[in-house]
């Protein structure tokens, strides 16, 4: 329960059916469609695809998503993997004959399939109610009428305006600038994209003109993307993996997501008393930042696509949590174990929704950086991700680049389950943030008793690269005890993160909670 003396946010409560994710408009959107008898299959996709149109600077169609549903009964969990593969022309030996040690971000070599759009098809097909065009017609709406730019938005957008070039900035920038808070943002190209999808299904995006758009702009840039590769692109219905911390279930979606990232930090984390710390204070956060090195750094190994990588079950198993957690010292901080296989500044955005019959979805959809390659189709002027910046260059390794395979990504819904029972979707955006954001978050709830909102608002920080980020909401006391310890602090330039999630309570009530450093919110009916 939050102090009403202090500015803060109150969590939502409703009966029938909740949204929550980054932006009002889609947790409008997806609420609307709820009422309208669609089922929170149709509302996260109506949400999400909204979403590109809001925050095109996060997320859009040319990108990638996971997907966990927990139909009707709260039982199992379905995980949908929607992230594309590298185009079959892709090699990690001509890159590296090129003189690169890594994928570049902003190169035409970065980018990957658009996977989202074919699982957003499979998805309604499979789950929803209402069908496809139902479930993009708001999206084709505002993708014409223009949607006014948030300030959080507005703030992204402007630091990412220098990475939008050729004939992204005619779409994604104003009069060649960022566009400012109120001003509206416009993509009608886009409409018709959507338009064709609604008809045609994932033939109207992967296949025909639009797919010929992509295509001939990618050669022109130099990739060696081909209609086959579009056209083959597939979805695959996946296991869930799960971890348990505290009685609670972490089920998280398997590789080449690093939602064993999650899973194997909350292992390390169980072997410490995080209960008996001050939620806000050093001792807790250096723990954490502990953790999160060893874990990353067996991300950063092992994880792969799922056809390439051997060593999943070594990444769960409890003794492989117990030997790392006896490697950190309390008081000192070790040196990053090793550097990480990602640039900073990567962006998301995050729906979750359930409906009255209790089904529950936990989407996450994402270009990667912000604007993804900074490229875009001439025709469409649809923007590409750069997932593949993903890939390693490493000769060997099971995440080496190569053609028709999935990149390591950032990516991960989640959703808690107890006693056999889904009882939390979530989700945290910001890129390598994410695994450390569901422990935290995951702890909030279990150690110290917080409800979803103020697990959600609590500071945060991150140990990135060496760099210990810590948000503003710490206090400089505890910030001098970290410095102390060994640790290289600084306030991040953008809050860590953003965060949604709706608890399901025994009663049947629904509690929306959203992250107050995004623009969204959440509702319900």
């Amino acid at each position: 329960m939050r102090d009403f003396h202090l500015p803060g946010r109150s969590a939502v409560f409703a009966e029938n059916g909740v949204c929550a994710t980054s932006h009002p408009l889609a947790a409008k959107i997806a609420v609307q469609m709820m009422e309208a008898g669609g089922n929170a299959v149709d509302a996260a996709i109506a949400g999400a695809v909204v979403l590109g149109i809001c925050e095109p600077q996060m997320t859009g169609i040319g990108g990638d998503c996971f997907v966990l549903i927990s139909p009707p009964g709260g039982d199992d969990v379905i995980g949908l993997n929607g992230s594309g593969r590298a185009p079959a022309g892709l090699s990690a030996a001509a890159l590296r004959d090129r003189g690169l040690s890594t994928v570049p971000l902003d190169g035409v070599e970065s980018v990957t399939l658009p996977g989202a759009i074919d699982a957003f098809c499979r998805l309604s097909k499979d789950y929803g109610k209402l069908g496809l065009a139902a479930a993009l017609a708001p999206a084709i709406h505002y993708a014409e009428a223009g949607v006014p730019v948030a300030p959080r938005t507005a703030f992204d957008w402007k630091i990412a305006e220098h990475r939008v070039q050729g004939a992204a900035r005619d779409t994604y920038l104003l009069n060649g600038k960022a566009p400012v808070p109120g001003q509206m943002f416009r993509a009608p190209k886009q409409a018709e994209v959507l338009r064709r999808i609604a008809m045609e299904g994932r033939a109207g995006f992967y296949e025909g003109e639009v797919a010929e758009d992509m295509v001939a702009s990618l050669n022109a840039m130099g990739g060696t993307h081909t209609l086959d590769d579009f056209a083959a692109t597939a979805c695959d219905y996946t296991d869930p993996i799960s971890g348990t911390y505290n009685g609670v279930d972490l089920v998280e979606h398997p590789p080449n997501g690093h939602g064993a990232t999650a899973i194997l930090m909350t292992n390390i984390l169980s072997h410490f008393d995080l209960a008996s710390m001050d939620p806000a204070g050093a001792d807790r956060a250096h723990v954490e930042a502990e953790a999160g090195k060893l874990a990353y750094d067996a991300r950063n190994r092992f994880l792969a696509d799922a056809d390439h990588m051997t060593r999943l079950a070594h990444m769960l198993a409890p003794e492989t949590a117990e030997r790392l957690a006896a490697l950190i010292d309390p008081k000192r901080a070790m040196d990053t174990p090793a550097a990480t296989s990602e640039a900073v500044h990567k962006d998301t955005v995050y729906i979750t929704v359930v409906d009255r019959d209790r089904m529950s979805v936990s989407l996450i959809y994402s270009i990667f950086h912000s604007f993804g390659a900074g490229l875009a189709s001439d025709r469409f002027g649809i923007l590409f991700q750069n997932r593949g910046a993903g890939f390693t260059l490493e000769q060997g390794h099971p995440n080496e680049a190569a053609g028709g395979k999935r990149p390591m990504h950032t990516i991960i819904p989640a959703m808690l389950k107890q006693d056999g029972r889904v009882t939390m979707p979530f989700g945290v955006m910001g890129g390598g943030y994410q695994p450390k954001g569901h422990a935290r978050f995951l702890s909030n709830v279990t150690d110290f008793g917080m409800d979803p909102q103020t697990a959600i608002d609590l500071p945060r920080c991150f140990s990135d690269n060496g760099d210990l980020k810590v948000e503003r909401g710490y206090s400089d006391a505890v910030r001098a005890d970290l410095a102390g310890r060994g640790h290289r602090v600084s306030t991040p330039d953008v809050p860590i993160g953003g965060a949604q999630a709706i608890r399901i309570h025994d009663s049947g009530v629904l509690e929306g909670a959203s992250d107050p450093r995004k623009d969204g919110c959440a509702l319900g009916y």
